[in-house]
C-alpha cells in the first residue's frame, strides 16, 4: 500500500527520478520511516526508499516508481525512487533530507559501537552471546539462522517471507540442537527479563508464557504486571509453528524448556488453535506436567484443554486472571465482566449512547494487533455480525459487505496495509488514514487498540487523541458525536508511560478499559443499546 498522492500537487508536473547508492545497507523500518519523512516534504507526489531486494522492486514497479536504473541494483544497494514537482524541489534535496535523518537517528541512537560487518564476526566479538536476533530480508534470513544455530546460539528471527520449508528444516536443526528458533515473523519474546522486538517492560517472576501470537502475549504478560505478579521467560513461535507443516515445534520446544526451568512455576499457551494433530501432541505434554498449565488457544476447544489436565481460558486477560490465580494458591473461574460495578458501566453507556442520532449505527475497528482484533470479532461476533480483513469465516470477508454498510473489524498490521510501510504499531499513520477514510455519519462506536512498549510508536495514544478529535470536528459540522472504546496494552513501565496514555486519551472523551476484553465487551453493550433504539 502506497503512501497517498498530494492533492495540492497537479500531476502533470511530475517527474519520476532515482537515486543509487551502492553498498549502503540499512534496515526496513528505517526506510520505511523515512520514506515517510520524504513524502512530507512540498513538491513530493510519492517515493520509496528500500535496499534493491525483489520485494522492494516488485513494490517500486506497483507504485509506477520503477526505472531502469533499478533493474542493476543487488539487495545490498539502496534506491530512493521519487515522483517530484521539480519546480518544487530536487533530488538534490531529498537526498539532503535523507542524509539528516540518518544522522539524527545516529546521534539519538548513541550508535558509536562497534558494528560488525557479519555474524561470524559479531559473534567473535561478543563470545558471551548466546542468542543472535535476525531481522534481514527474508529470502537471506535461513542462511543467517544456519550459522546461528551451528554456533550453538538461540535464534529469535524477526523477519517474514521465510519459506515454510526453510522455517521447518531450521527449527528441526533447532530442536535436534536444544536451541530456540523463535519465528519467522517473531516480534515478541522476553529471554531473561529482556525484552526483544514488540515487546513491554514486565517485571520478573515465576509465570512462563509461549506465544504464537505477539499482540496476543503482549496483552498476557502486561495483565500479569498489571495483576501484581511477573514473568519468568517469554518465548514466541512465529505465527506458523502450530500449523501441520510446522508441527509446533517450537510450542514443543518452549514448553517443555519452561517445565524444566527452576525459575518457572506456572506455563501460558497462546495461540490461535493449532493443527488438530499439532493440539494432540500439546495436549499430552501437558497432561504429564509437572506444572500448572493454562492455555488459550483463542476459540479453540475448551472440552479438549481440560481433558489435558489443563486450564481452559475465554479472553487473553482471562489467561492473566487464571495463572496469578493458581499462582497464589486462589480460586479461580471465567472473568466475563468489567474491573468496574455494572451499574457503573451501564450509567457510562446510556450516557455515551445519548450522544448518537438515530442512523449512527456501526461499529468501525481499527486494530494495530492482529490477535486482538481477531480477540475482539470472537467475542463480538456472538452478537452482531462483523466484517473484517481477517475474517473469522469466509462469507464475513470485508468483500462480501452489504453495500459497503456494517459493523467492520480491521486488523491494520495485516501484510495487505503494511506493504512498503511500517508497522501501525512503529508509525501511526496508517490508522490515522482509516480514521479519515472509514469513520463517517453512519459510525457510531469506534474501538481501537492502543499499544505500548518496545518498538512501538513513542507517543500512540497522542496519535489516537488526535484522529478522535478531528474526526468529532468532522462530525459535529453534521450535528453529531461518536462514542470511542480503547485499551492500552503496557505497563507504568514502558517508555510511553501507561497512567500517561489513559490521561491522553480520555482528555479527549474516550472511554478507555484495562484490557482488549474488558474494551470489546463494552463495544458489545453499547451496540447493543443502539439496537434497542438511540
Amino acid at each position: 500500500m502506497g503512501c497517498p498522492a498530494k492533492t495540492s500537487t497537479r500531476a502533470r508536473h511530475m517527474t519520476l527520478r532515482t537515486k543509487i547508492k551502492r553498498n549502503a545497507y540499512y534496515d526496513s523500518v528505517t526506510l520505511m520511516l523515512l520514506s515517510r519523512e520524504l513524502q512530507n516534504l512540498e513538491g513530493v507526489e510519492d517515493v520509496l526508499v528500500g535496499m534493491g531486494t525483489d520485494l522492494n522492486l516488485d513494490l517500486a514497479r506497483d507504485l509506477g516508481l520503477a526505472t531502469s536504473e533499478l533493474e542493476a541494483l543487488t539487495p545490498n544497494d539502496l534506491f530512493i525512487a521519487a515522483k517530484i514537482d521539480e519546480s518544487k524541489t530536487s533530488m538534490d534535496v531529498l537526498e539532503s533530507a535523507f542524509n539528516d535523518y540518518l544522522n539524527k537517528r545516529a546521534e539519538t541512537d548513541g550508535d558509536d559501537d562497534f558494528q560488525p560487518s557479519s555474524l561470524s564476526s559479531a559473534i567473535q566479538s561478543m563470545p558471551g552471546a548466546n542468542m543472535v536476533l535476525v531481522s534481514i530480508a527474508g529470502e537471506y534470513a535461513a542462511a543467517e539462522v544456519d550459522e546461528a544455530l551451528d554456533a550453538g546460539l538461540h535464534v529469535m528471527l524477526f523477519s517474514d517471507n521465510v519459506s515454510v520449508e526453510d522455517e521447518l528444516r531450521l527449527k528441526q536443526k533447532a530442536v535436534e540442537k536444544g536451541l530456540l528458533m523463535m519465528g519467522p515473523d517473531c516480534g515478541t519474546a522476553i529471554i531473561n527479563g529482556k525484552p526483544l522486538c514488540f515487546a513491554n517492560a514486565v517485571r520478573r517472576g515465576k509465570i512462563g508464557v509461549v506465544g504464537a501470537s505477539g499482540t496476543g502475549t503482549q496483552e498476557v504478560t502486561v495483565q500479569v504486571h498489571k495483576l501484581g505478579e511477573g514473568l519468568s521467560q517469554v518465548i514466541g513461535t512465529g505465527g506458523r509453528d502450530l500449523k501441520e507443516q510446522i508441527g509446533g515445534l517450537m510450542m514443543i520446544q518452549g514448553f517443555q524448556s519452561l517445565i524444566a526451568d527452576p525459575e518457572t512455576d506456572l506455563i501460558v499457551l497462546i495461540s490461535k488453535p493449532p493443527a488438530p494433530s499439532v493440539a494432540e501432541k500439546i495436549y499430552q505434554i501437558a497432561k504429564t506436567s509437572p506444572k500448572p498449565v493454562v492455555i488459550d488457544f483463542i476459540g479453540g476447544d475448551r472440552a479438549a484443554v481440560e481433558a489435558a489436565g489443563a486450564v481452559p481460558c475465554i479472553s487473553l486477560e482471562d489467561a492473566a486472571q487464571k495463572a496469578v490465580r493458581i499462582l497464589r494458591g486462589e480460586a479461580y473461574a471465567d472473568f466475563t465482566g468489567f474491573s468496574l460495578p455494572d451499574e457503573q458501566i451501564d450509567r457510562i453507556i446510556e450516557r455515551e449512547v445519548a450522544k448518537l442520532k438515530p442512523d449512527q449505527t456501526e461499529l468501525r475497528a481499527l486494530f494495530t494487533g492482529g490477535t486482538l482484533a481477531d480477540e475482539a470479532m470472537k467475542l463480538l461476533g456472538v452478537h452482531h455480525d462483523i466484517y473484517s480483513n481477517i475474517p473469522l469465516s469466509p462469507e464475513m470477508a470485508i468483500e462480501n459487505l452489504p453495500s459497503g454498510r456494517g459493523h467492520i473489524c480491521l486488523d491494520l498490521g495485516e501484510d495487505k496495509f503494511t506493504r512498503g510501510r511500517p508497522h501501525p504499531m512503529i508509525d501511526p499513520q496508517t490508522r490515522t488514514e482509516f480514521f479519515k477514510s472509514h469513520v463517517d455519519g453512519n459510525t457510531g462506536v469506534i474501538l481501537v487498540d492502543v499499544v505500548l512498549g518496545f518498538g512501538s510508536y513513542h507517543d500512540p495514544a497522542g496519535a489516537v487523541a488526535e484522529s478522535v478529535r478531528e474526526i468529532r470536528h468532522r462530525l459535529a459540522e453534521q450535528g453529531k458525536d461518536v462514542v470511542v472504546v480503547a485499551s492500552v496494552c503496557g505497563t507504568e513501565l514502558d517508555s510511553q508511560d501507561l497512567n500517561k496514555s489513559i490521561e491522553t486519551l480520555e482528555a479527549e472523551g474516550v472511554i478507555v478499559l484495562p484490557s482488549n476484553a474488558q474494551a470489546v465487551r463494552f463495544t458489545d453493550r453499547v451496540l447493543q443499546r443502539m439496537k434497542k433504539g438511540v
